[in-house]
């Protein structure tokens, strides 16, 4: 009981509100040191495409083989189960 009350009445350390970025300043001349910054490094390199989608491909491909898996277990459990009981 203890738990919920004090959930309840518990003060975040942050305020959730609107934030003040008022002090932080942005010029054309730090933008553009930034943008020379990233660019001279290979955090923009390309990223090959093709990869990701054959990974996501081969996740799908799994995880429906895992579920046909499945429901042929099921399946074979319960065919399994009524030839057992026909016996009897």
């Amino acid at each position: 009981m203890l738990y919920p009350l004090k959930n309840l009445f518990h003060r975040p350390a942050i305020r959730m509100g609107r934030v003040d970025n008022s002090l932080i300043q942005t010029t054309r001349l730090r933008n553009a040191q930034f943008v020379s910054f990233m660019s001279q490094g290979d955090s923009l390199a390309p990223m090959s495409m093709d990869r990701y989608d054959t990974k996501l491909r081969r996740r799908k491909r799994i995880k429906a083989a895992l579920i046909l898996g499945v429901i042929i277990g099921f399946a074979w459990i319960i065919i399994e189960s009524a030839h057992a009981i026909s016996m009897f």
